[in-house]
């Protein structure tokens, strides 16, 4: 209990009047955060599902192609088009949240003519099955930077809602507890001194 006297009865009226708008404050974070993590979320999830049926198909019509043109062919096909994304990681931030993100400076989808042999060449079923896993990667780099974002988002979310419980719960009550009991003290002594002055009035009078 800090000393009952009017100044650090001040100093707590204005300490509960920061807190009011720390909560206030982090309210908002944490609204913004949320509709980031939602934002998010659907891509996230969409991605997921690509995946899943890019994969499925893409290993049939693999399948496909492979009795048709041997391994040999598909090989020597995977070898002359290899290249190089240039993926990087960087960090980005959002309301002071610094979370990894994922930039590729060449896109997995290309239409036939761009892959690099001669499409006439080969069977639709390779086409097909390349053009699925061109699909599944773009997908697969999406999910990878949607899966940062989303566990520092959701890690961020619930850190920042324990802050605000502990604010609006533990230390906002405290200090309001603090004020009445100070507020309480100090009229009970003003009180005091009333009574006290009062009756020395009246002894005063009572002597003339």
């Amino acid at each position: 209990m800090i000393h009952p006297t009017r100044t650090n009865l001040l100093l707590l009226k204005d300490k509960s009047r920061s807190v009011v708008n720390s909560i206030g404050i982090l309210k908002a974070r944490k609204q913004a955060l949320v509709k980031e993590f939602l934002a998010a979320t659907v891509p996230f999830l969409r991605s997921r599902e690509d995946i899943r049926q890019s994969y499925g198909k893409g290993l049939r019509e693999l399948a496909r192609a492979l009795g048709r043109e041997g391994r040999d062919g598909i090989e020597s096909i995977v070898i002359a088009t290899e290249r190089d994304f240039g993926i990087e990681v960087i960090e980005k931030s959002l309301w002071g949240l610094r979370y990894k993100d994922i930039v590729f400076h060449d896109v997995p989808l290309r239409d036939p003519d761009q892959r690099g042999y001669d499409e006439f060449s080969t069977t639709p079923h390779l086409e097909e099955g390349t053009a699925l896993f061109e699909k599944l990667l773009d997908s697969m780099l999406h999910l990878a930077e949607y899966e940062s974002k989303l566990k520092r988002l959701g890690d961020e979310i619930m850190r920042t809602a324990r802050r605000i419980k502990v604010l609006e719960e533990i230390m906002l009550p405290g200090i309001k507890h603090q004020i009445k009991t100070i507020f309480q003290y100090i009229g009970e002594r003003e009180r005091e001194s009333f009574y006290r002055l009062k009756r020395v009035k009246n002894i005063l009078t009572s002597k003339e």
